[in-house]
């Protein structure tokens, strides 16, 4: 080999031994060692980690196979066939990289932020400003990814040079077929900036009432309260009203609505009303509690009892034991105060 070609494959070992002792320490400071590293390793899921070792081993493959290139000696044709594969390797496996390593940052950022405590708005906000930014990037990843690739071959090279050409009427086509397609991702962008939602937000959407389970640049899930599951285009939430319950935070306050008899005693009915949130635990937050008659009608009055709750699962039920606990006292106490119709029947003289 010539004096070039020497120089050549002794930086090829040089790097290849330079890449598998950094991957042996980092992958020894990451199972066993102390400090962050440790702390990242065992954070990082199951099939993260696999990942992460199978991108090292390639890696490995890849130096080994320039490694052995001019050992070979294929000839110049050969050697420039090889060259392109390796180049093709080299960038994909940067992509991998890059992706895997979008993954792991994600998930370090979102675990220092729990969605399991109560107050969780904060929380709530990064996971879901995290997970579109996230596919947004691994998607403009891949794209040049790819284009990478291509351009390691010459014939697709020149396939560019003549679709460059007719770029004009390209874009054209492109962008009238792709026009929804990059409205959504559009959309997803503005979704994970301005966040009208969140990620585990109580919504009410198509009449349904729900949490927000999934947001991607394209779509967004909806988990209905019976399992159920709504996809609705991400565009809808910039372009429909809708209810978000826990925007600015959890608390909610809600209201029971009962017809009752106009000789039903108020005070009573409020005592036992109170008393039933005070029973309730952690369903009543402990500040916003109200009785009152809302209504007078022809034949009964309304009362509405609002009571505040820390978030919207409890509110419904603190609705549902308000109902059911007024209900079972007035029975029990004041029967005859359940709202009933009135007859008055006249006889033939005029007279009740």
């Amino acid at each position: 080999m010539q004096d070039i070609e020497w120089t050549g494959w002794m930086m090829r070992i040089g790097f290849s031994l330079l890449l598998a002792g950094a991957l042996a320490v980092f992958f020894r400071r990451l199972k066993g060692g102390k400090g962050n590293l440790s702390e990242i390793w065992k954070t990082l899921s199951r099939a993260l980690q696999r990942r992460v070792v199978s991108i090292g081993v390639a890696a490995l493959g890849c130096s080994l196979a320039a490694l052995l290139l001019p050992l070979v000696g294929p000839g110049p044709e050969g050697t420039h066939t090889a060259n392109s594969l390796l180049g093709s390797a080299w960038v994909v496996l940067a992509a991998w990289g890059l992706t895997v390593g979008m993954s792991v940052a994600g998930g370090m950022i979102q675990r220092e932020y729990d969605v399991g405590v109560a107050d969780n708005l904060q929380a709530r906000r990064m996971h879901t400003r995290i997970q579109v930014l996230q596919r947004i990037v691994v998607v403009i990843i891949w794209i040049g990814a790819v284009a990478g690739v291509l351009m390691q071959y010459d014939t697709f090279r020149a396939l560019g040079t003549t679709l460059l050409a007719s770029a004009g009427v390209l874009s054209i086509i492109l962008g009238i077929s792709a026009q929804k397609t990059f409205g959504s991702i559009v959309a997803g962008i503005q979704i994970a900036l301005s966040q009208p939602i969140n990620l585990d937000d109580v919504v009410i959407v198509e009449g349904e009432w729900g949490r927000i389970e999934e947001v991607t640049f394209t779509y967004v899930v909806v988990r209905i309260w019976d399992q159920r599951r709504l996809i609705l285009p991400v565009t809808y939430f910039l372009e429909h009203p809708f209810q978000n319950w826990t925007r600015k935070s959890a608390d909610i306050t809600g209201s029971v609505l009962m017809h009752v008899d106009y000789a039903t005693p108020l005070e009573p009915l409020r005592k036992e009303a109170r008393r039933i949130c005070e029973s309730a635990g952690t369903l009543w937050d402990g500040k916003t509690f109200v009785l009152q008659v809302t209504e007078a009608g022809p034949e009964d009055m309304t009362i509405r009892v609002l009571a505040g709750s820390p978030d919207a699962s409890s509110a419904w039920d603190l609705r549902c034991m308000l109902r059911e606990g007024l209900i079972t006292f007035m029975k029990d106490t004041c029967p005859d105060c359940l709202p009933k119709r009135r007859v008055v029947i006249a006889d033939s003289t005029g007279t009740d």
